[in-house]
């Protein structure tokens, strides 16, 4: 790494499709100074790479196999000193307003339809991206 090189945005994927997963996380990783530390697929496995890994972006499908994407979003608004302060972006098929709402409430940055909005996710991943190669 040279002296003035910077580290990439280090992304924890929760996603239960494996499927999309592999496809959002390969779309991620084609993203200059992105790297995807880890994709988890319930709210278990989500929480233990939140603590292992410390990403700075999570980004949070609701609908898990086991758990909720709710209950990681809680986990981190209530135990930041155990799971960090990620920025948090929802990615979800289920993009209702109570939702959206719910969302807010817990703290998350932004909220991005699964079926309308991937272009607007890998727009606001390079806004991220951006803001903390400055911060550094």
């Amino acid at each position: 790494m040279t002296p003035h090189a910077r580290p990439p945005l280090r992304i924890l994927l929760i996603e239960d499709s494996p499927l999309l997963g592999s496809l959002l996380g390969a779309m991620l990783e084609e993203l200059e100074g992105v790297a995807v530390v880890a994709i988890a697929a319930d709210e278990a496995e989500a929480l233990a790479a939140l603590e292992a890994r410390r990403p700075d972006l999570a980004i949070v499908d609701l609908n898990l196999r086991e758990g909720s994407g709710l209950g990681v979003l809680r986990a981190l608004r209530t135990k930041p000193e155990r799971y960090g302060r990620p920025a948090t972006a929802v990615f979800t098929n289920h993009a209702h307003a109570h939702l959206r709402e719910r969302c807010r409430a817990l703290g998350v940055d932004r909220f991005f339809d699964k079926a309308l909005e991937m272009d607007a996710l890998l727009d606001y991943v390079e806004a991220v991206r951006r803001a903390s190669t400055e911060a550094h």
